[in-house]
């Protein structure tokens, strides 16, 4: 068995959106060498979220309506994690709601995903550099 990590960095120019992170995690596959396994996919911030759907621009705005009806960011003073001085609790919600991870299987040295899924990082608090964690495991 090997096992292979990689972390990337995304500095999103926004306070929100979402980056289709699937030609990262295809390039450290095909530099792991690894053929049959798994490969992990995880935000390493409280703020950020992994997530797999379909990459079309009208679906990312609906998420962008519906997480903000879930976890309005304003007024910021509605939560009481943004009494530290924070301004960015409806992000750590927002997160939980997309989660943190995804795991995907590697058959024949490639993702093995269902039509038009890909892999999605979602930034919910930007405007600073974060880490997206790939590790991959097999043979």
């Amino acid at each position: 068995m090997k096992s292979y990590r990689e972390v990337i960095t995304i500095n999103y120019p926004g306070r929100r959106g979402f980056v289709n992170i699937t030609p990262e995690v295809n390039r450290a596959l095909k530099e792991s060498g690894i053929k049959e396994g798994f490969v992990l996919v995880n935000a390493m911030h409280i703020t950020a979220s992994v997530f797999i759907n379909d990459d079309e621009r009208g679906l990312h705005h609906d998420y962008e309506l519906w997480l903000e009806r879930l976890a309005p960011h304003a007024p910021v003073s509605q939560y009481r994690h943004n009494d530290t001085g924070e301004d960015n609790a409806d992000a750590h919600m927002k997160r939980q709601v997309m989660g943190r991870e995804v795991v995907v299987a590697i058959t024949n040295g490639r993702l093995d995903f269902g039509p038009w899924e890909q892999i999605f990082y979602g930034e919910f608090d930007g405007r600073r550099p974060k880490r997206i964690l790939i590790k991959i495991i097999g043979e």
